[in-house]
């Protein structure tokens, strides 16, 4: 039994569809059709129904699936093992947030890249919630608040943030001081979402409104920059305006809680040495360059990362 043809099988089960598959191993469809058709015939029965909207799995297909992961799994594991020592070979996908992604993670994409001259790396910045199983990522990279999930998460860094506006609309609409003060103002808002402050040691939430509002960390700084709204937003993406004044901070005495940047990876596999490798890079950029990620060390900074 070919190694490669029961990857494929894995790929395509997981993709829904030949087309689908082809698309995240970088090969043509006429390839993946034949490992499945030689994979078939190998073990005498059908694995895939396969239909013009795609491939679902037969009752076959659906015990085979579980096996053949596993192998895939052994494998990709053998493999480590028997490679020299920091080569690291084949392919890593990653999804990265589209906000910062491009200036603060991809150097070290880049780095892991010139570092392994046999690895291909295949990124997709997006701050969409990137399905990592069903669209077949090795892993991502996720900054805030972690939803609950069966992922495995490895926290590389913490993210601090806190709220601000331009001058030019706090000389319009005042500063609130309280929480409560907070929802008379317009929120620059993700979506419906909920704020954490901290008020001492409490987390206090609040219910932000606003008519302004959008999926990426960089058009609510932009907003916020043009006099929009009260933006509850990361160092990282502020740290330059406000060292200008194009921005100031809100509230000071209710800072948000600290969150973090994680390495997240599906269940249930081994941990692959690219990942790790990926991870700990991570980790020392973090460690060495703190100036990226606005923090000031002078500020006083609450602990709790929620």
């Amino acid at each position: 039994m070919d190694i490669d043809d029961v990857v494929t099988f894995v790929e395509v089960a997981d993709a829904g569809g030949v087309s689908a598959a082809a698309r995240r191993m970088g090969v043509s469809k006429s390839i993946v059709s034949r490992r499945l058709i030689r994979l078939e015939a190998e073990l005498g029965v059908q694995l895939l129904a396969r239909s013009t909207r795609g491939a679902a799995l037969t009752e076959a297909g659906v015990t085979f699936r579980d096996h053949a992961a596993r192998i895939r799994a052994e494998f990709e594991a053998a493999k480590d093992t028997i490679l020299p020592t920091g080569e690291l070979r084949g392919r890593l996908r990653i999804a990265l947030p589209l906000s910062f992604g491009p200036t603060h993670f991809a150097p070290v994409l880049g780095e892991v890249a010139r570092r392994h001259p046999q690895l291909h790396i295949h990124s997709l910045y997006s701050d969409r919630l990137v399905d990592l199983i069903a669209e077949g990522f090795d892993c991502a990279i996720r900054v805030g608040t972690l939803r609950d999930s069966n992922l495995i998460a490895k926290r590389i860094g913490p993210i601090y943030g806190r709220l601000v506006a331009s001058p030019g609309y706090i000389e319009l609409n005042g500063s609130p001081k309280t929480p409560q003060e907070l929802t008379a103002h317009e929120a620059l808002m993700q979506g419906t979402e909920t704020w954490h402050l901290m008020d001492g040691n409490k987390v206090v939430a609040v219910q932000p409104q606003g008519r302004f509002k959008a999926d990426n960390g960089l058009a609510l700084t932009v907003a916020a920059v043009a006099g929009l709204g009260i933006a509850s937003l990361p160092d990282c993406l502020t740290h330059s305006y406000l060292s200008s004044g194009a921005l100031v901070p809100v509230m000071t005495d209710y800072p948000p809680p600290a969150a973090g940047a994680y390495v997240v990876r599906p269940p249930g596999q081994h941990l692959s040495r690219k990942v790790r490798v990926l991870t700990d890079m991570l980790i020392e950029h973090f460690k060495h360059n703190p100036e990226l990620w606005g923090l000031d060390q002078a500020r006083p900074r609450p602990a709790v990362d929620y």
